[in-house]
C-alpha cells in the first residue's frame, strides 16, 4: 500500500501532474493504482459503479461514527436493545460501538454488518407490518433512541451549500474541454501566434466566468430555496417526556407528529396514524386540488405496509414540502403522524437531489457525438503520419503534427451539442414551460408517439351536470335533468349530498371538480363542526351538510373511505340528523358498484343504459346505498342509479391533435374512466379519425376447462362472443383502406401479459385507447421506453406521476414551475405546450447537429490547408487563423438563434451522427472542399510569377526582409503604416489561395446550414455573409518561421526566387542600395514575372514618397 502510494506520488512529479489530473477524470484508475483489493467490511475506499448504461465510477471513503459517548457506563447491550430489529442495531460493529458508512449523493447508506452490504439508512424499513408501525412507533421513541437514530441517520436538514468561487473555478478548469483549450493556446503560443493565442485565452476566460456565474447563481437560488425547511418549529410526542416543542432538523424516523395547527409546512415524510388531514401538495406535485389523508389501518397480518395498502399507500403519506391545511383530531386525541423519512430521503429531497444529480440520460447522440471524435483522432493520426513522411527534422514534425490535431479536433465540440438546448429553453420559458433536465429537449425532437391523459388534459378541468338516471324496483326512470327542478328527497338525493371529500375550507367548499358539481346540483350547504362546547358530542363528525329545501334536518359525514384508483370506488358513512339510524353510501365506475349490488335491485338493461350515455361521451358514476349494520358494510347494498356528468373537450385539444396527426406522431389516451366514454372522446377530439374502426381487444385468464383467450370485437359489433374458444377474425386490410385502433382495459392488459406477453407489445405499439390503473400504466410504460422504434412522451396532470417519471419527455399541466412528477412543467392549462415542446426540440436537435457538422467541416478545411501548405513549409498568418476562427465562433453563435418552425413536418429529424445521410454529407462536402484547394494550390504554383519559397524570415508583414531590418526603421515604417495589400492588388500566392478558399467555403456553408427547413425557421440577423466586404487585414500574407531553422543568408540579400512577391530594387525610396542585383533566370516567363513585380513595387514606393 505505501509503495503503490509513493509511486503514484512519483508519477505526479515527473508527469507534471498530468497523471493526477487522468486521476482525478477517472476515479477509478485513481483507486486501482492507489488501493489494494479488499473485502467490503475491511475497505477504507469504495469504488461505486452506477448500474446504468453509462457505468461511472465514483470514489467514496469510508467514515468511522464512534458511539462509545452514548453508553454512560454501561454495557453496550444495554443502549441498543431497544431497537434489536432495526438497521441500525444490524450496523453497529462489536466491541467499539462503531457504525461505518459512506455519503452518496447526500444520501447516507451504513454498512450492515450481518448483511454484508451497505444499506442505505434515514427512513423507516419498508419491511415493517401495519401492526407494528402502531405498535412500535405509537408512543413515541426514548430519548436514547432519538439520539442514536440522530447520530447515525444524521440530521433532519435538506441543506444546500453556497460552492465557493474557487471551487467552482477549479472544477471548471479541470473539464477536459478547457484542459484542451489550454493545450491548444499554448501550442499556438509557443508557434508564436500572440494575437490568435490572445483570442482564444479571451474567450475561454469569458466562457468559464459566464460558467461560473451561471453555477453561482444557480447554487444561491438552490439554497435560498430549501433553507426554510430546515426552520420549522414542530411538536413532537417522546415516550417518557410527552409532548414537547423542536426545531424539524431534531426529527429522527420514527418521531411521532401532533399536527394541531390550521397550517403546517411538513419538514418530513410522515405517515398518519390517527386523525385525518387535508394537504396542498401543489408545492411538491403541482397537484391543485387538496388532498384528504387518512390514518393508516391497524390491520394484523404479516404483509409490509406498502404492500398492503397496494400503490394507494400514498393517501397514509404526508410528503414532505407539502402544507397541512386542516386537521381533524380522532376520539384519541389530536391527529398524529410517525415520521417516515427525513433528510434527503425525503419526497422534497428527491426533488433537489434530481436536481443537484441529473439522470444521465440513454440517448445515443452523445455516444455517437464521442465515436465522432474519436473517427477525428484517427483522422489526426494520419495528420501525423502525414507530417513524418515530408521529412523534416524532429521538431518541426512534431509542431506540425500538433498543429493538425488542434485544427483536426476543434475544442468546442463537445459543447456544440448543448448550444441549441440553452436556446431552446429560453424560447420555452418566454412560453412558461419550465423544465428541470435540460438535456431532455433535444429527446423531444424525436418524439413520436405522445400519450394523453383525459380528465383535465383533453376534456376540461370542470364538469358539468347533466342529469341522473334514478332507479327504482330494479328498473330506470327517466332522465332526470336538474334544470327542470331540484332532484325528489330520497336515498338517490342523500347519496349525492354525502358521497363525496369535498372540504369546507376558509369559508368556501373545495375539492374534486366533479363532486363539487353534484354537491351543487342538490341545493344543500356545507358547515364544519367548530371547536365549540359541543365538540364532546359531535366530535367524530367531520362535517355537516344542512338542507335548504328538504324534510330534514341535516346529513352528517362520520367517516370516509377515499376515492381509490385501483378499487375505482369511495365511501361514505352518514348519519341523518335526528334520527338513530346510519346509513352508507358508494360512488365508482358503474361494473365496479353494481358488482356490490345486491343482484334483484340492478335492471337487466344496466349495460344497455350504460352504454346509451358513454356512447355520447357522457361521464357516468354509479350511486349505491345501504343500511349501516356492523356485521357488514360494502356488501348487499341497494342499486341507486346512476349520475350523468358532461365533461367537455378544451378548445384547443381537436387544432393540436390535427397537428401531431399531420405531423405522423401517434396520440393514445390512458385514463380511468370508462372504455366506451374514452373511445367516444377519442372520436369526438379527432385521436380516431372520422371512418376508422376500433377494435376492442378483450383477454381472459384460463379457467378450466378453458384456455387463456383473446377475443376481437369492433366497437360496431356489440354481439360478444358466445363460446370461450371461438377464435373470431377481423379483416384489417380491406378495399376501404380505414385505418384500425385498439382499445382495451386494465384486466385485458393483465391476462396478456400473463399468458399473450409476445402479443402485449404490439398492441401497445399499435393502440390508442387504454383504461387501465396507474399500476398497469407503469408497466406499460417500461415496455414502451425499452422499444428500439418508440420515443414516447407522456401529458396529464400532477396525479399520473408514476407514468410521467417513465416517459422520455414528461409534461404535467401545473401552476408551478418546478414539479417533482416530470422533468418538464407546463402552466397553459391545455396540450398547446406538447407541439411546442415537439417544435423547440427538434430546431434544438437540427441546430445542434448543423453546428457539430460545422466544426467537424471547419477542422477538416483548416487542417487541410495546412497540411498543402507544409508541403513547401509554409503556413498561415497570424491573422489568417484569427479570421477563419472569428468566422466560425460566430457562425456556431448564430445558428442556434434559429427558430422553430410554426408547423410541425410530418418526418422526425435524424437522431444519430453516425448515419449514412450524414455521413456523407460530411465527406462530401471534405472532398469537394480539398479538391478546391488542392485546385487552387496547383494553380498558383503553375502561375509564371511563382517563385518557390525556400527561406524567408518574417516581420509583421509578407514581404521578405533583410535579416537585421528593424520594424520601427523609418526606411521601412511605410510598409507598415500605409498598409502594403490596402491599396494595390497583389499576385495570389499559395497561402492566400488556401486561406481565402477556407473562409468563402466556412461561410457558404454557414449559409447553408442556417437554410430554414420544415423543422426550424430562419430568424436572425446575420453577422457576416458573402455580401460583407472582406477586411484587407484576411490578405495579408505573413510569412512564418514555426520555430523552423531557416537557410543562411548573406545580410542586406533579397533573393527573389526566394519569396512569392519581393521587389527587386528600391531606388527611389532608399531601401536596399546597397543590395546585389538579383540573379537574371533562364526561364523567360520567370523574368517576366519578375518586371511584373518590379514594376508594382515602384509604383508603390513612388507613391508612398509623392504623399
Amino acid at each position: 500500500m505505501v509503495f503503490r502510494r509513493a509511486l503514484c506520488i512519483s508519477g505526479y512529479l515527473f508527469s507534471c501532474g498530468a497523471l493526477l489530473l487522468f486521476f482525478y477524470w477517472k476515479p477509478e484508475w485513481d483507486v486501482w493504482a492507489n488501493c489494494v483489493p479488499c473485502n467490503l467490511e475491511e475497505a477504507d475506499i469504495v469504488l461505486l459503479r452506477a448500474t446504468d448504461e453509462f457505468q461511472r465510477y465514483k470514489r467514496k471513503k469510508v467514515i468511522s461514527l464512534n458511539l462509545q459517548h452514548l453508553l454512560d457506563h454501561e454495557k453496550p447491550e444495554q443502549l441498543f436493545s431497544e431497537d434489536q430489529e432495526s438497521i441500525i442495531h444490524r450496523a453497529i460493529v462489536r466491541p467499539g460501538c462503531k457504525v461505518r458508512y459512506i455519503q452518496v449523493q447526500k444520501l447516507r447508506y451504513i454498512w450492515d454488518v450481518l448483511g454484508k452490504a451497505f444499506v442505505r439508512v434515514g427512513s423507516l424499513e419498508d419491511s415493517h407490518t401495519c401492526y407494528q408501525i402502531h405498535q412500535k412507533f405509537g408512543d413515541g421513541l426514548t430519548r436514547r433512541q432519538r439520539e442514536l437514530r440522530k447520530l447515525v441517520c444524521g440530521p433532519n436538514a435538506i441543506e444546500i451549500e453556497i460552492r465557493p468561487i474557487w471551487k467552482l473555478l477549479f472544477t471548471e478548469v479541470l473539464n477536459p474541454f478547457y484542459i484542451f483549450q489550454a493545450f491548444t493556446q499554448m501550442l499556438w503560443l509557443s508557434m508564436g501566434y500572440y494575437e490568435f493565442a490572445s483570442f482564444l485565452v479571451v474567450l475561454s476566460v469569458l466562457s468559464i466566468g459566464i460558467t461560473v456565474y451561471d453555477l453561482r447563481q444557480q447554487s444561491v437560488k438552490l439554497h435560498n430555496l430549501v433553507k426554510e425547511h430546515n426552520k420549522v418549529h414542530v411538536t413532537a410526542w417522546t415516550k417518557h417526556e410527552g409532548q414537547c416543542g423542536l426545531e424539524s432538523c431534531h426529527l429522527v424516523p420514527g418521531d411521532v407528529l401532533l399536527l394541531e395547527g390550521q397550517r403546517l409546512s411538513l419538514p418530513c415524510d410522515a405517515i398518519l396514524l390517527d386523525g385525518s388531514c387535508v394537504v396542498d401538495e401543489g408545492m411538491l406535485t403541482g397537484e391543485s386540488v387538496p388532498v384528504t389523508k387518512t390514518p393508516l389501518p391497524q390491520a394484523d397480518n404479516v404483509q409490509p405496509w406498502k404492500k398492503h395498502s397496494l400503490e394507494d399507500h400514498r393517501r397514509h403519506v404526508l410528503f414532505c414540502g407539502t402544507e397541512v391545511i386542516q386537521t381533524r383530531p380522532s376520539g384519541k386525541g389530536p391527529a398524529r403522524a410517525v415520521v417516515l423519512q427525513t433528510g434527503f430521503n425525503t419526497a422534497k429531497g428527491d426533488l433537489v437531489r434530481s436536481i443537484l444529480y441529473p439522470k444521465p440520460l440513454n440517448f445515443r447522440l452523445y455516444r455517437e457525438a464521442f465515436l465522432f471524435i474519436v473517427g477525428l483522432m484517427f483522422v489526426a493520426t494520419l495528420g501525423l503520419i502525414y507530417a513524418i513522411c515530408v521529412y523534416r527534422p524532429v521538431k518541426e514534425t512534431v509542431m506540425m503534427a500538433l498543429l493538425l490535431l488542434t485544427t483536426v479536433v476543434t475544442p468546442a465540440l463537445p459543447a456544440a451539442l448543448t448550444t441549441g438546448i440553452v436556446y431552446a429553453q429560453k424560447r420555452l420559458k418566454k412560453r412558461k414551460i419550465f423544465c428541470i433536465s435540460p438535456q431532455r429537449i433535444n429527446i423531444c425532437g424525436q418524439l413520436n408517439l405522445v400519450c394523453f391523459d383525459k380528465t383535465g388534459t383533453l376534456t376540461e378541468d370542470g364538469l358539468n351536470l347533466f342529469g341522473v338516471v334514478p332507479c327504482q324496483d330494479a328498473s330506470f326512470l327517466p332522465l332526470h335533468s336538474f334544470s327542470s327542478g331540484p332532484l325528489p328527497w330520497g336515498p338517490l338525493c342523500q347519496a349525492m349530498t354525502t358521497c363525496h371529500s369535498l372540504l369546507f375550507l376558509d369559508g368556501r367548499i373545495q375539492g374534486d371538480p366533479m363532486d363539487l358539481k353534484m354537491f351543487e346540483g342538490t341545493g344543500w350547504v356545507m358547515a364544519e363542526i367548530t371547536n365549540d362546547g359541543h365538540i364532546r358530542l359531535l366530535a367524530m363528525i367531520s362535517l355537516l351538510l344542512l338542507p335548504v329545501q328538504a324534510p330534514s334536518e341535516g346529513m352528517s359525514i362520520l367517516h370516509q373511505f377515499p376515492f381509490s384508483s385501483s378499487l375505482l370506488r369511495m365511501s361514505v358513512v352518514t348519519k341523518e340528523l335526528g334520527k338513530d339510524t346510519h346509513g352508507l353510501y358508494m360512488k365508482g365506475a358503474p361494473e365496479t358498484v353494481a358488482g356490490f349490488c345486491l343482484p334483484k335491485t340492478v335492471p337487466p338493461s344496466f349495460q344497455a343504459e350504460l352504454k346509451s350515455f358513454t356512447a355520447q361521451g357522457f361521464r357516468v358514476i354509479a350511486l349505491a346505498h345501504k343500511e349501516l349494520s356492523l356485521d357488514a358494510v360494502e356488501s348487499g347494498l341497494t342499486f341507486l342509479g346512476l349520475l350523468v356528468m358532461e365533461n367537455r373537450l378544451k378548445g384547443e385539444t381537436r387544432p393540436v391533435l390535427e397537428e401531431l396527426r399531420e405531423a405522423r406522431i401517434r396520440t393514445v389516451m390512458v385514463t380511468g374512466d370508462n372504455l366506451e366514454t374514452a373511445i367516444t372522446v377519442g372520436r369526438n377530439s379527432g385521436m380516431i379519425p372520422s371512418g376508422d374502426r376500433v377494435i376492442l381487444v378483450e383477454a381472459s385468464d384460463p379457467e378450466d376447462p378453458y384456455p387463456a383467450s383473446v377475443t376481437w370485437q369492433t366497437v360496431e359489433d356489440t354481439q360478444p362472443c358466445k363460446e370461450k374458444n371461438q377464435d373470431p377474425c377481423i379483416t384489417i386490410y380491406d378495399k376501404s383502406s380505414s385505418s384500425f385502433h385498439f382499445a382495451m382495459n386494465g384486466k385485458t392488459f393483465q391476462a396478456l401479459q400473463k399468458s399473450f406477453s409476445s402479443l402485449l407489445p404490439k398492441i401497445l405499439v399499435n393502440g390508442t385507447v387504454f383504461v387501465v390503473g396507474p399500476k398497469i400504466e407503469r408497466k406499460g410504460g417500461i415496455y414502451l421506453s425499452k422499444s428500439p422504434r418508440m420515443d414516447f412522451g407522456r401529458e396529464g396532470d400532477t396525479g399520473q406521476m408514476t407514468a410521467l417519471k417513465m416517459a422520455h419527455a414528461g409534461i404535467s399541466l401545473s401552476e408551478q414551475e418546478a414539479s417533482v412528477a416530470s422533468p418538464f412543467t407546463s402552466q397553459t392549462p391545455n396540450i398547446q405546450c406538447v407541439p411546442e415542446l415537439i417544435r423547440e426540440g427538434r430546431a434544438a436537435l437540427i441546430s445542434s447537429f448543423a453546428v457539430f457538422k460545422y466544426l467537424v467541416l471547419y477542422g477538416m478545411i483548416l487542417s487541410m490547408g495546412c497540411a498543402l501548405l507544409y508541403w513547401q513549409m509554409q503556413v498561415f498568418g497570424n491573422y489568417q487563423f484569427l479570421v477563419q476562427d472569428a468566422v466560425a465562433m460566430a457562425a456556431g453563435l448564430t445558428m442556434s438563434l434559429t427558430h422553430a418552425h410554426p408547423r410541425l413536418a410530418p418526418f422526425r429529424p435524424s437522431g444519430r451522427l453516425i448515419s449514412p445521410p450524414l455521413l456523407l454529407s460530411v465527406v462530401f462536402s471534405i472532398l469537394s472542399n480539398l479538391a478546391i484547394q488542392t485546385w487552387g494550390f496547383v494553380f498558383v504554383k503553375q502561375q509564371t510569377w511563382y517563385a518557390q519559397v525556400r527561406s524567408y524570415r518574417w516581420c509583421q508583414t509578407a514581404f521578405i526582409l533583410p535579416k537585421d531590418a528593424d520594424c520601427k526603421d523609418g526606411r521601412f515604417s511605410w510598409l507598415f503604416t500605409n498598409g502594403c495589400f490596402g491599396s494595390t492588388r497583389l499576385p495570389c500566392t499559395p497561402r492566400y489561395c488556401l486561406h481565402s478558399s477556407g473562409v468563402w467555403a466556412l461561410i457558404l456553408k454557414e449559409c447553408i446550414f442556417i437554410i430554414p427547413t420544415p423543422l426550424r425557421k430562419f430568424k436572425i440577423v446575420m453577422t457576416h455573409g458573402p455580401c460583407s466586404p472582406v477586411p484587407s487585414t484576411i490578405v495579408a500574407d505573413e510569412e512564418e518561421n514555426m520555430g523552423f531553422s531557416p537557410v543562411q543568408q548573406e545580410p542586406e540579400s533579397l533573393h527573389l526566387q526566394d519569396v512569392d512577391v519581393c521587389p527587386q530594387e528600391f531606388s527611389q525610396t532608399g531601401l536596399g542600395q546597397n543590395s546585389p542585383p538579383f540573379p537574371r533566370k533562364e526561364s523567360y516567363s520567370r523574368e517576366r514575372g519578375v518586371r511584373e513585380a518590379q514594376r508594382r513595387s515602384l509604383r508603390i514606393a513612388a507613391k508612398h514618397q509623392a504623399d
